[in-house]
C-alpha cells in the first residue's frame, strides 16, 4: 500500500472503500460463504460476476474454492476471484488450477475537505441519470439493460453529471455517497471529445456535489494501465494509491 500523506488514513479505510465501492455497484445476487462476497449479476461486467473478499476471518482453501466454482457453473458461468493486494491468500491454489491473471486495478483517494472547487459550471448534476446520460453510457459500455437494473437497485445518496459538446452529451459519470466518502463511477466520454477536459469537468462537478453534501474524501478505481484517465484524476487530486486487486479466472474462460 502507498501512500501520499494528503489526509489521515485510517486501519480500516481499506475495507470502508471497498463496502462503498460494492454498494455503488451493488450486484443482482450476492452470497456470503466463508468471508467471501459471491456477487452475481450475469453479463460482462467483472465486479460484479465475482468472488470478493470480506473483512475479517476468510477460508481460503481447495473446499472454499470449490464451493465458489460451483456457485458460478450453477448460472453457467466461468468463475472468477477478484483479489487485492491485502488477500492474496488463496493465489498458490488458484494457480494450481490454473487460473489465469487478468485487469490489475488501482483504488485512488482524494481529500474534498481541502480541494479548491471545481470548475464545472457547464456540467449538468441530476440525481437521477436523463436518457441522454444512459443513451451515451450504452453507446461506450457493455450490458445496457443489466446496468439500467443496478443504477435502479443503488440505496445510496447519488449523483449524475454530464457535461455537453457539439449539441449533445459527450462525457458523464455518477458518483455514490457511502461511509462520508464520494464513490466515481463509470467515468465515459465519446471518443470525438476526449482530451479536452470534459472527464475532469464532469468529474469535479461530482466532487463539487459531494463536498457541498457533507463527503470529507472520494475514491474511484482505475485500471492500472490507463493512462489518459490516470492523468485525469491526478490532477483532480485523487493522489493516494490505496490498494490495488486483479481477477482470476477459471482456465475455460474465453
Amino acid at each position: 500500500m502507498s501512500q501520499s500523506l494528503v489526509f489521515d488514513i485510517r486501519p480500516n479505510t481499506v475495507w470502508h472503500v471497498e463496502e462503498a465501492c460494492r454498494q455503488a455497484w451493488p450486484a443482482a445476487v450476492e452470497q456470503v460463504a466463508e468471508g467471501w462476497l459471491l456477487r452475481r449479476s450475469g453479463g460482462g461486467i467483472r465486479r460484479t460476476n465475482s468472488a470478493n473478499p470480506l473483512a475479517g476471518e476468510r477460508h481460503c482453501d481447495a473446499a472454499l474454492i470449490d464451493r465458489v466454482e460451483a456457485f458460478y457453473r450453477g448460472f453457467r458461468q466461468v468463475p472468477v476471484f477478484r483479489l487485492t493486494d491485502f488477500t492474496r491468500e488463496m493465489s498458490a491454489e488458484l494457480d494450481r488450477r490454473g487460473y489465469t491473471t487478468q485487469a490489475s486495478t488501482l483504488t485512488l483517494l482524494a481529500p474534498l475537505a481541502t480541494q479548491p472547487l471545481s470548475d464545472a459550471n457547464d456540467v449538468t448534476v441530476t440525481t437521477e441519470p436523463t436518457e441522454n446520460w444512459f443513451d451515451l453510457r450504452d453507446r461506450l459500455a457493455k450490458d445496457p439493460v443489466i446496468f439500467r437494473d443496478m443504477v435502479a437497485s443503488i440505496n445510496l445518496p447519488k449523483a449524475f453529471a454530464s457535461a455537453r459538446a457539439g449539441g449533445r452529451t459527450a462525457s458523464i459519470a455518477y458518483g455514490v455517497l457511502c461511509h462520508g466518502m464520494l464513490v466515481v463511477e463509470s467515468v465515459a466520454t465519446h471518443p470525438n471529445h476526449r482530451g479536452n477536459g470534459l472527464a475532469k469537468r464532469t468529474v469535479g462537478a461530482l466532487m463539487n456535489w459531494a463536498r457541498g453534501a457533507g463527503a470529507d474524501k472520494a475514491c474511484l478505481q482505475v485500471v492500472a494501465d490507463n493512462h489518459p484517465a490516470l492523468a485525469v484524476y491526478r490532477a483532480l487530486g485523487f493522489n493516494t494509491s490505496l490498494y490495488s486487486y486483479h481477477y482470476r479466472f477459471a482456465p475455460d474462460a474465453a
